[in-house]
């Protein structure tokens, strides 16, 4: 194993496109900071770099957190990361725009729906997973109710809990019955019913969320969502 492999080994990978002026970036970097311990680290890949990369590079991550804040400048580059860390059952977790790339993913690779697109970046195309929800939900805190026997709901050990969101699309209800009968299943909603959590059962932990859980971390009040997700890098790595 190289050096370079042996430090991916012990690293969090946060994908995407880091910008200072981005609240919601700021707040993953703070709580990763806290919440990140050696000899686990963390660093943030631009997502036109993991366009680059080979599968079995993204694959040597400890894990793979999918950011907020899309449009990315690569979207291929968060695609790959997340089918890499689906396929090869690094542990991920998708915030956000995070949350919204993974079910573009999942209908491009699992359902074959090669056209499945983003609203946000291609308003045009045929096939929009992800769609402008009816009522933005961006900078309001909202309650999410969560599936009883899920993994989310076991790591929260509550039926719901209020998140903050950032986000003005969601998914296309045509995709939903679609994406759960192949096994993404819906383990979170809104009180209208939509899509706010996915998860893979089956995976040693693979959760996107539509809300940043990371921008309700606190050194005092660590985020359960965020720690379970670095408690599962550091086994892995």
């Amino acid at each position: 194993m190289s050096e370079r492999a042996g430090n991916r080994r012990s690293t969090i990978a946060v994908v995407g496109d880091y910008g200072a002026e981005r609240p919601t970036h700021r707040a993953t970097q703070q709580a990763l900071e806290h919440a990140v311990a050696p000899p686990l680290r963390f660093e943030w890949l631009p997502s036109e770099r993991a366009a680059e990369m080979e599968d079995a590079e993204l694959a040597s991550y400890a894990g793979l957190l999918i950011s907020p804040g899309s449009p990315y400048r690569s979207m291929n580059g968060a695609l790959k990361a997340i089918r890499v860390a689906r396929e090869q059952r690094v542990p991920l977790l998708g915030t956000c725009g995070g949350f919204q790339h993974v079910a573009v993913e999942f209908a491009r690779d699992v359902l074959g729906i090669e056209e499945a697109d983003h609203e946000e970046s291609n308003p045009d195309a045929r096939e929009l997973a992800i769609v402008k929800l009816p009522v933005s939900l961006a900078g309001g805190e909202h309650e999410v109710f969560f599936e009883p026997g899920s993994r989310v709901a076991s790591i929260y050990g509550v039926p719901a809990a209020v998140e903050p969101f950032f986000c003005s699309f969601g998914l296309n209800p045509a995709y939903r019955a679609r994406v759960e009968a192949r096994g993404l299943a819906v383990s979170g909603t809104g009180a209208d019913g939509a899509a706010r959590v996915f998860e893979l059962p089956e995976h040693p932990f693979f959760v996107a969320t539509l809300y940043v859980p990371q921008a309700r971390y606190t050194p005092d009040d660590p985020h359960p969502l965020v720690t379970a997700f670095v408690a599962a890098a550091a086994t892995r790595s």
